[in-house]
């Protein structure tokens, strides 16, 4: 087994509360000098920037899971991932189709714009992407896992926009691939909380915003080789470390 570094958290210039210098050449060459192997992308109720990231990441070796963090009805923060293009683009459909018509402000929220590689803005997102989709959690997660994907409750120790701080309790039936805890969180506190779920699996990632925090912490994944098949299966077989 070989150990991967892996950040399965970051967003981009896309995302409203991504600062201005989180364009994917940016993010990957961050990424290139922390020495991660694996970057999740993760912006707000999009993933316009994901396959743009995987091109620029695939010659230097980074392995890019494609995906988004999504805003439940119950304003819960989830991430999901998916292993094609098509099955992203599927997902993206149901994104667009759930997230409520709310303009953005970018004076107040942040601007929502997608780039190019050389940093040119090719589009601006109109309606606010921090917005909750008007579907449960459990919709969310059965539509993730419908398209194959990998479905994981975000930074579930935080005060806000988190499983416990929206619901106090892990739903019934609710079938978590993983749990994402916080970069300081207390792993052997949080192990208690999700004693009664289908998966014990956490992850640490950083949620970064800023180019600075990419990579700031990890999780070390041990598999054979980076694909995303080796990834859900380390997440299944709790082969990870935080």
């Amino acid at each position: 087994m070989k150990e991967f570094r892996a950040d399965l958290h970051i967003h981009t210039v896309l995302s409203p509360c991504g600062q201005l210098d989180m364009s994917p050449d940016k993010i990957v060459k961050q990424a290139s000098d922390r020495k991660l192997h694996i970057i999740g992308i993760t912006d707000h109720n999009s993933t316009h920037h994901c396959k743009l990231i995987r091109k620029i990441a695939e010659p230097l070796g980074i392995f890019v899971m494609m995906g988004a963090e999504i805003t439940t009805k119950e304003e819960v923060h989830c991430l999901a991932f998916f292993e094609t293009d098509e099955l992203l683009d599927k997902f993206q459909e149901y994104l667009d189709e759930h997230l409520p018509h709310i303009p953005n402000d970018p004076e107040r929220f942040g601007y929502q714009v997608i780039v190019d590689e050389n940093e040119i803005i090719l589009k601006t997102e109109e309606w606010l992407l921090i917005s909750a989709l008007d579907q449960s959690i459990e919709q969310v997660e059965s539509m993730v896992h419908e398209l194959g994907g990998i479905f994981i409750p975000a930074h579930i120790d935080k005060g806000s926009f988190s499983l416990f701080s929206q619901l106090g309790f892990i739903p019934k039936g609710l079938k978590a691939d993983a749990f994402e805890i916080s970069p300081r969180a207390n792993s052997q506190a949080i192990t208690p909380l999700i004693t009664g779920s289908a998966s014990k699996t956490l992850i640490r990632n950083s949620d970064a915003h800023l180019l600075e925090l990419i990579g700031s912490v990890c999780s070390i994944f041990r598999m054979e080789y980076c694909s995303f098949k080796q990834i859900r299966t380390a997440i299944e077989t709790m082969n990870i470390s935080i």
